[in-house]
């Protein structure tokens, strides 16, 4: 019996070995990034007790229950703003179109929201669109990608590429090409706009002129040492997501191929492990506190050695996706004041006249 259990273990460690084949990315650790040395403001503590609300809200709660109760608080964090954008619905795809006044409608932004792939919506996180659409002079669409688990993930992969595809071609009023456009995302949702960066370069489509993630998750095999390093100082995702620390890595593999149906090795699933070449100029924005930073500088150093265009820029003790409690957190609105920045200089650069070879 035991030699049976033996030869057992060393088929599925053999098999393990074989499917996740994870390259050793320790030597992206010390790439230098963009640091902001201020203090979080006083207005952090609301954004904080924001975030205890949404633990106390599925506390007891289990499975689809649990799940529901995160996707309502989601959906109540633009409750009470005000915003001047109009929001127009959209069946095919399926999202919103928002749209400041007097916006240039040529100019779009693809908005891919976040919700570790199985909430989130163009509701949640209209501060951001909202937001986006008025520095950008452009209309955003924030796109209802299909979610987990009543999905497969890569029907979300699929619908953002779709949605990509659509927009190059049509606005809020019709169709009619893009003079300019954007492709942006938060936490699960920058996971998929990295990703779709590199689907458009490999499908010989019309590249987007930028792109911004806010935290991304940028890969899934959790081997980034923040993952673990940053539980204690990360208030949203620590509680939700800091006990999968104490289970092996090889094991969360398993679960993870189980559940996304594909492997956390794919640069679909985790485009840090994908080819960074080629790529238009992204902007990522990060805390320093939470436990993705370390996905973002690891693309971040990746993508500069291939020779893409990539800033990684941090903020102190920020709450995962802190730019969604604008206009509350004044350290949110240096954010897209940043952003602001990322996109004039895309502009200027791009209309550069290119220097002769000689």
């Amino acid at each position: 019996m035991f030699w049976i259990i033996a030869v057992v273990v060393l088929l599925i460690v053999a098999l393990t070995l074989l499917l996740f084949r994870i390259e050793d990315l320790s030597y992206l650790d010390e790439d230098d990034y963009f640091a902001s040395e201020a203090r979080p403001s006083a207005e952090n503590e609301k954004v904080l007790e924001r975030i205890r609300e949404m633990g106390r809200a599925g506390k007891g709660l289990h499975g689809k229950a649990r799940l529901k109760a995160l996707r309502e608080h989601m959906d109540s964090l633009s409750d009470g703003l005000e915003f001047e954008s109009e929001f127009r619905q959209c069946n095919s795809p399926n999202g919103e179109w928002v749209i400041a006044p007097d916006v240039d409608t040529r100019r779009r932004i693809l908005y891919i929201h976040g919700g570790a792939w199985a909430a989130g919506s163009p509701r949640s996180h209209r501060s951001i669109t909202d937001r986006l659409s008025h520095i950008a002079n452009a209309a955003v669409f924030a796109l209802d990608y299909r979610l987990m688990p009543e999905y497969r993930f890569m029907d979300g992969v699929r619908d953002c590429r779709k949605a990509y595809t659509w927009l190059a071609e049509n606005g809020p009023d019709g169709p009619g090409e893009a003079a300019f456009i954007l492709v942006a995302g938060d936490s699960a949702g920058g996971s998929h706009t990295l990703g779709l960066l590199a689907w458009i370069r490999e499908s010989g489509l019309r590249q987007a002129d930028g792109a911004i993630a806010f935290s991304p998750s940028t890969d899934l095999t959790l081997s980034a040492p923040s993952n673990r390093g940053n539980i204690a100082t990360d208030p949203m995702l620590g509680p939700m997501f800091g006990g999968l620390s104490k289970i092996p890595r090889p094991v969360i593999w398993w679960a993870t191929l189980a559940a996304f149906r594909i492997s956390p090795t794919s640069p679909v699933a985790s485009p840090l492990l994908g080819n960074l070449a080629d790529l238009p100029p992204i902007l990522i924005q990060a805390s320093d506190t939470e436990m993705l930073l370390d996905n973002a500088r690891r693309y971040t150093a990746k993508a500069k050695t291939q020779g893409s265009k990539v800033e990684l820029h941090t903020w102190p003790g920020m709450v995962h996706v802190w730019q969604i409690f604008t206009p509350v957190l004044p350290e949110a609105e240096e954010a897209f004041a940043d952003i602001e920045s990322f996109i004039r200089k895309i502009e200027s650069n791009k209309h550069e006249p290119e220097v002769a070879q000689t």
